[in-house]
């Protein structure tokens, strides 16, 4: 979507990808069925895929020189610390004083207001040389692209070293392969390769998506830890996710802003430092912490994700001319995905595991098969497991399910903060390692080269 609105100009791409989005909500609210909400989620996905790389590639051309985009840009990074707390407490108000159709239908609106306010004010830009589209590009990234995903997605449930798992890592790794074999040999690639040459480009990509997988891994077991083991309700939750919004919003002002004064490898590099022991005290928590606790590790968390992902986001968008912008911050946006994606399929793997883990043990013998089955499958059928055993008359089970289910919850929540630290650690020191502070000054032309130019 990215090298499209280069093509084809980026105000109308931007558009089209509005409408898009509010059509896939408006289907949403009307599904009957599970795999028609899905259906209609994959639109949804088609319509951000399509918004986000172009808002980011148009600031890109709105904002040229450095400082004003660099503010540009923590601005826009804070706009997504806002979108995280927004978006559970509007839901959840939407959850409890309405049903879930209305959490699509109110986002109807506010695209259609987008979509005004982008016609109105946005200003119109293309790649001038406006090359032809690469249909063979865009088919094996899509591909390359879904394959993986569909891996990471299936293979803590198939099994990471499955038949399945290991035949769709090879596949999308052939399509990687073919992907940039043909982006190198034909005249105008969707994508040029040799950008990933430039380390402000490729590390500031690496540590984006370290940081998005750790985000998404711990965003998974946080609002389970909220709902299941807190007891706090959709809009409950929303509000007590408000600390880690607003530290990202505010970090990813301050963040851009110091990396252009002090370097991006600084700055993005110390971000993860802060993630890493963010994550690590986070996997100190239990049934027992005080929210206050909880709220002090989300603010710490939510500066680190500030100061990692905006910075990163601006030396990524500085790599590219301005003509490419769209397809620089598609690559931002992939890496965003993927990482996230990753930690959701790893951290929640591993504490898959340790949760499953939690049942073999002799006390669980005596509790009826119809409770313990579904309870092995998560938390939530486990304390609703629990519930019907205690309605039933089996109080002493209902106890026994529900501290297994509870200590279980908690080794798997422990090893998978554990393991986002450690990610973390290290693209810490990958970034410090590699990822240039500053951009490298262009050589000024000779009049000579000037002319022959």
């Amino acid at each position: 979507a990215g090298s499209l609105g280069d093509r084809f100009g980026r105000k109308g791409t931007l558009l089209v990808g509005l409408t898009v989005y509010a059509i896939g909500n408006g289907a949403a609210s009307l599904a009957t069925s599970t795999e028609a909400l899905i259906a209609t989620r994959g639109v949804m996905g088609i319509g951000a895929a399509i918004i986000f790389p172009t808002t980011l590639s148009i600031i890109t051309n709105v904002f040229t020189e450095r400082h004003e985009r660099a503010r540009a840009i923590g601005l826009w990074g804070a706009s997504t610390g806002i979108a995280i707390a927004l978006g559970p407490i509007v839901g959840g108000a939407l959850l409890e004083s309405f049903s879930w159709p209305a959490t699509f239908v109110a986002k109807i609106p506010v695209a259609l207001a987008a979509g005004a306010l982008v016609a109105w004010l946005v200003p119109t830009s293309r790649d001038p040389e406006a090359p032809k589209l690469d249909p063979l590009g865009l088919l094996l990234s899509t591909l390359t692209i879904g394959v993986i995903v569909y891996a990471l997605i299936e293979a803590p449930e198939a099994g990471w070293a499955s038949t399945q798992t290991l035949g769709l890592f090879a596949a999308g790794i052939v399509g990687l392969a073919a992907f940039i074999g043909w982006e190198r040999r034909t005249p105008e690639p969707m994508l040029d390769v040799n950008i990933f040459r430039n380390l402000r480009f490729s590390a500031a990509s690496l540590s984006v998506t370290v940081a998005f997988f750790a985000l998404a891994g711990f965003i998974f077991l946080i609002t389970q830890y909220f709902q299941f083991l807190k007891g706090y309700g959709p809009l409950e939750t929303g509000f007590r996710l408000l600390p880690v919004a607003t530290s990202v919003a505010i970090s990813s002002i301050v963040g851009t802003q110091l990396a252009v004064r002090y370097g991006t490898k600084f700055i993005v590099g110390g971000g993860l430092v802060i993630l890493s022991i963010a994550y690590a005290w986070v996997s100190t928590a239990d049934a027992a912490t005080s929210y206050l606790e909880i709220a002090c590790q989300m603010i710490l968390l939510g500066t680190g994700m500030g100061l990692t992902s905006a910075p990163a986001t601006e030396s990524i968008m500085g790599a590219v001319s301005n003509a490419k912008a769209g397809i620089g911050s598609a690559v931002n946006d992939t890496t965003r995905e993927l990482g996230g994606t990753l930690g959701v399929a790893v951290i929640g793997s591993v504490f898959a595991s340790l949760y499953q883990d939690a049942f073999k043990v002799d006390s669980v013998r005596d509790i009826p098969a119809a409770a313990l089955g579904p309870a092995q499958e998560s938390i939530g059928a486990a304390l609703i497991a629990a519930q019907r055993l205690t309605e039933a008359g089996a109080g002493g089970s209902a106890t026994t399910l529900g501290q297994v289910a509870s200590q279980g919850f908690f080794d798997g929540l422990q090893a998978g903060c554990l393991v986002a630290s450690a990610v973390c650690a290290i693209g810490a020191v990958f970034c410090f390692a590699v990822l240039p502070a500053h951009p490298q000054p262009v050589p000024e032309e000779t009049p000579a080269e000037a002319a022959a130019a």
